[in-house]
């Protein structure tokens, strides 16, 4: 591919500053969007388009057997008033991860087959596709989670650790018929036995036990956060032990009903660290107190969102300025 990227550029700009600033999380696109395809082996000329609607045939894999993997990360405004991704190359590597697993070709960012057939194989054709979008905060207050026993997630020898746009699919209901009961979303369970803890809705999950961080570890049915990673690295900094293991629902409920687990948030790119307000099993509800500014869920995200927005050295590398 040529260095050089052709550019078709909008005549005027949709976007205003009010935008900009105040829109829902993934509401708003920016004006531009980058294309490009690969087929014959090989990926060819990327191009930036004016964001909108692509003609796609309805025979697409993606369609019907959901060849398609995504992926984002953030570029946050920094305090000398620059541009900052962060750690966008794990974003990437984990991208490669994806595509490897769903037998699709190596690329930076998002891809979407593009072969008009209907045979059940892996697509001869793809298509890259980068948007950017001003966001907000995903969630506005400390969320409530149902514990979900019917709907699994991910099965060992899968692609819950992949970011295959099926895997959200399959999550949707068990999403909505949560929010139907006034939760935001579910706390997965794992699919064998629906003992073990796994994700918290979209996001990975932290657990505040005797002064500890646990988290469920790696073991192929749980995506691999870059925010989760970064937690991680983060808490053992402040001084908090961080570990990856096991944690079932039972130990969850004996440790909140001895007092010993004394908070819960989710990590991820979109909510960054969230605090959670409830965990509901059966007939159980485990109610977690208001977060102060002590608690490891605010000094975590404080701590994170000072390094994203460069008001605190970044010793790791993890900000690539643009």
């Amino acid at each position: 591919m040529s260095a050089a990227v052709p550019v078709t550029r909008v005549s005027q700009s949709r976007l205003t500053e009010a935008l900009r600033e105040t829109s829902e999380f993934g509401a708003t696109f920016s004006d531009h969007m980058l294309v490009a395809d690969w087929e014959a082996g090989s990926w060819k000329q990327p191009q930036i388009v004016p964001f909108g609607p692509i003609s796609f045939s309805p025979a697409l894999t993606p369609f019907h057997y959901g060849q398609a993997i995504f992926e984002g990360f953030k570029a946050h405004r920094t305090a000398n008033r620059g541009l900052a991704l962060f750690r966008p190359r794990e974003n990437f590597a984990r991208m490669n991860r994806s595509a490897t697993r769903l037998a699709m070709p190596e690329i930076p960012e998002s891809l979407f087959g593009v072969d008009d057939t209907l045979l059940v194989r892996p697509a001869n054709r793809f298509r890259l596709i980068v948007m950017t979008s001003p966001v907000g905060p995903y969630f506005a207050q400390p969320i409530r989670l149902l514990a979900e026993e019917r709907f699994v997630r991910a099965f060992p020898g899968g692609t819950g650790d992949s970011k295959a746009a099926g895997n959200y699919a399959g999550g949707l209901l068990a999403a909505r018929l949560a929010q139907e009961k006034g939760f935001h979303n579910v706390l997965w369970l794992d699919g064998i036995e629906r003992r073990y803890v796994e994700e918290s809705g979209v996001m990975n999950v932290f657990f505040v036990l005797d002064g500890k961080a646990i988290t469920p570890p790696l073991s192929g049915t749980i995506l691999p956060g870059v925010t989760r990673d970064s937690a991680l690295t983060l808490l053992r900094e402040m001084g908090i032990p961080a570990e990856e293991r096991q944690i079932s629902i039972d130990e969850i409920l004996s440790a909140h009903a001895a007092g010993k687990l004394t908070e819960a948030f989710g990590a991820g790119t979109a909510a960054i660290v969230a605090p959670i307000a409830c965990i509901r099993y059966r007939d159980r509800d485990l109610q977690f107190p208001a977060v102060s500014d002590s608690s490891v869920a605010a000094r975590l995200r404080s701590r994170l969102v000072a390094i994203q927005t460069g008001r605190e050295a970044d010793t790791q590398n993890w900000l690539l300025p643009v």
